[in-house]
């Protein structure tokens, strides 16, 4: 061919307007890649011969090839105006309007090329890639099957059809089509991303990461490769090398959403904190400038600010989860005797938010509320995950379901009020809210800030956590509850065991401070504070969650570059719940962290009498623990500063019939004060969900709620 080239060439320098030369060379010319000569030539035919629609076409392929848009789809438009049947034309039309982010025309523009040549089989594909952009996942789907009846090696239909399928939740499904992908060509590096991710969705870490290396294998430079790697390096509990995969992804795709705080994140959770000012601001500086530079759940323990939380939760509904008309409006419903809530959740299961709510939604009032529950988790099979099925009114496991069918089935129930019990935490599904699952939606609990969204409607806080002058930090109208936004079981079991403290490996004697938050809530200015306060108190320890082994040996590295001794910080494994409690009776003061407090491990540790000392901050995770103090009535173990806080810690542990003066009063407020008044918190939410339902069916607008306190010392 090359050979050929030369010839017509060679002809062409002798007599330029050779013109059997020039048609002979220009398809030659675009064979071979000389995409400007190729339309070169074709321009100067088509100067000849204006009513040849291949030499529009063959032109239009060429400018395509340069990335000129504009001109291929002029080109194409005119060789369909010479020749209206021209179904290759208007295949190929489609995808210049495609790159031309004229997705309407594009679509229009397939179907004409389908209608011309029902057996054109890239039509059917690049008709389905469209819907798939669309949201129109099941005609998107149809496409892709007819693709692949009409050409059944047809590796990348596959490919687009297995993407389909996992975003209808149907991952089983879409992994058989990237096996069959690979099969056919194992050459492409997106079949494996494809079936990692999918693999990933459904638990299964290590093939997944199986997965994603055989991508990398096949293509070094797939920034999303690596950052699919990392997640299921994470999951694994492989920190070290998911931040290694993060940084590999970071320099491929320095734009890749949301990488920047997620390996922030992961670099807590082993509490590494080297370049933490750095990565910080890099954070800090993307979220000023609207960037999808960080999850929200990440920022809430990176930094304590309400207005960078929600410019976090803000971009990352812009970008995953926005507002969305795709249903209709839903319609006027008649007042009933019992308002139907929804209860949606990952977590029915034995998890924190479980652990909180059980007793709770045991409590809801059935004369005047039906609840259900709607769970999209991970597959669990534990005694809370069966005590969760028992209590509801109604449980329905909606995992398999997209996120229209659960927003459509919500509607179908009527479901008065929706709860979102997870927001922008693990196996989250926000979209749900996005589609409007019920008139009332409601961000309750299992994410402690706001949801950034138009859609959700309210939030429950207390005013300690969301003081009145803060409410613009917050998208929601807030329905103040009188103590705390927290739920907890009264009833949790905790072992009877005796456990002494050489059983826990700590010494017989000197003073126990302790912190079992997760790792990644440890921040340096907090392990600052705990190493001064350790400095001053002779004999004592600090006994925290040794949640992995290398957080174990960077924290224990932390300590003596502080000239602390190494062995005064003692690692608990985790155990069962009730063994957990009843350990934890071994310590003297639980320390907590900021700028992300202690949540359920302050109402564990305040259940068994265990006192909590925490530094009040600025936003919602900052003041959790705040706010449990206050509903246990021990105000006087909430600061304000940091030196406060050290102080405090030193005074209490150097004075022991203080502490045990705040011991003995913190046994007597377990059985009078309002956090552990399970029936008392349910009444108070109940209060909250009728009136925003009141102020529902009078087609009121949303408006802060202050729900009356009923306890009898009001």
């Amino acid at each position: 061919m090359a050979f050929a080239a030369a010839a017509y060439r060679a002809i062409l320098e002798s007599y330029p307007a050779h013109m059997e030369s020039m048609a002979a060379l220009a398809p030659v010319a675009l064979r071979l890649g000389d995409l400007e000569e190729s339309i070169r030539l074709y321009g100067a035919l088509i100067a000849q011969t204006t009513d040849d629609s291949e030499l529009y076409y063959k032109r239009a392929i060429a400018n395509s090839g340069l990335g000129r848009w504009e001109a291929a789809l002029s080109d194409y438009d005119a060789a369909i105006a010479i020749d209206p049947g021209y179904a290759n034309a208007y295949c190929n039309r489609g995808t210049a309007l495609e790159r031309l982010q004229r997705r309407d025309e594009a679509l229009a523009s397939y179907d004409r090329a389908i209608a011309l040549n029902p057996r054109d089989f890239l039509a059917y594909y690049n008709r389905g890639s469209i819907l798939t952009a669309f949201g129109r996942l099941e005609e998107a789907l149809a496409d892709y099957e007819q693709a692949i009846v009409l050409k059944n090696d047809y590796v990348e239909a596959y490919i687009n059809r297995g993407n389909v399928l996992r975003d209808l939740q149907r991952d089983a499904s879409a992994i058989e089509n990237f096996d069959r992908a690979i099969a056919l060509d194992s050459r492409y590096p997106e079949a494996f991303v494809g079936r990692g991710t999918s693999l990933f969705k459904l638990g299964r870490f290590e093939a997944a990461l199986e997965s994603f290396n055989h991508a990398i294998d096949r293509n070094s430079a797939l920034a999303h490769a690596y950052h699919g790697r990392g997640h299921a390096e994470f999951r694994l509990r492989r920190f070290e090398a998911a931040i290694a995969s993060f940084d590999r992804a970071i320099e491929l795709q320095p734009d890749s959403k949301f990488i920047f705080g997620t390996r922030a994140h992961v670099k807590a959770q082993i509490c590494d904190w080297h370049e933490a000012a750095t990565d910080l601001r890099r954070i800090t500086g993307g979220l000023l400038m609207r960037e999808a530079v960080c999850e929200p759940f990440a920022a809430l323990s990176l930094v304590d600010s309400p207005a960078l939380h929600r410019l976090a939760a803000e971009v990352r509904v812009r970008e995953e989860c926005p507002t969305s008309d795709a249903l209709r409006a839903i319609a006027s419903r008649a007042r009933r005797d019992r308002i139907r809530v929804g209860y949606f959740s990952p977590d029915f299961r034995n998890h924190p938010t479980s652990i909180l709510t059980a007793q709770m939604f045991e409590t809801h009032d059935r004369s005047r509320f039906e609840i259900t529950a709607f769970a999209f988790g991970p597959e669990a099979d534990d005694a809370m995950s069966r005590r969760m099925e028992r209590t509801f009114d109604r449980f329905i496991d909606v995992r398999a379901q997209t996120d229209a069918e659960v927003a459509t089935l919500a509607r179908k129930l009527e479901i008065d009020i929706a709860v979102d019990l997870g927001v922008f935490t693990d196996h989250c599904r926000p979209m749900i809210f996005a589609l409007r699952a019920a008139p009332v939606q409601i961000n309750f609990l299992g994410y402690p800030g706001t949801s950034g969204a138009a859609h959700m409607d309210y939030i429950v806080a207390d005013r300690m956590l969301i003081p009145l002058e803060e409410c613009g930090y917050y998208s929601e109208k807030i329905i103040y509850l009188p103590h705390t936004y927290q739920p907890n079981d009264s009833m949790r079991p905790i072992a009877d065991a005796n456990v002494t403290r050489a059983d826990l490996q700590l010494p017989e004697t000197g003073f126990v401070f302790c912190c079992f938050n997760n790792n990644f809530k440890i921040c340096t200015e907090t392990f600052d504070s705990w190493m001064r306060i350790v400095r001053r108190i002779e004999n004592s320890v600090l006994w925290l969650l040794g949640d992995n082994p290398v957080a174990v040996r960077n924290l224990r590295k932390e300590a003596a570059d502080r000239g602390i001794d190494p062995n005064r910080l003692v690692f608990a494994t985790r155990m069962p719940p009730s063994q957990h409690l009843a350990r934890q009776r071994a310590a003297d003061l639980f320390l907590d962290t900021l700028p992300y407090n202690a949540h359920t491990t302050a109402s564990d540790a305040l259940l068994v009498g265990l006192p909590v000392l925490t530094l009040r901050g600025k936003s919602f995770p900052a003041r959790v623990a705040s706010s449990l103090l206050s509903a246990m009535e021990m105000p006087e173990l909430i600061t304000s500063t940091r030196q406060d806080y050290e102080e405090l810690a030193v005074r209490l542990a150097d004075d022991p019939p203080r502490l045990r003066a705040i011991r003995e009063k913190l046994a007597r407020k377990r059985q009078t004060a309002p956090l552990f008044d399970t029936p008392l918190f349910a009444e108070h939410l109940e209060d909250g969900f009728t009136q925003t339902y009141e102020r529902h069916l009078a087609d009121l607008p949303h408006t802060h709620i202050f729900v009356e306190d009923r306890s009898r010392s009001a």
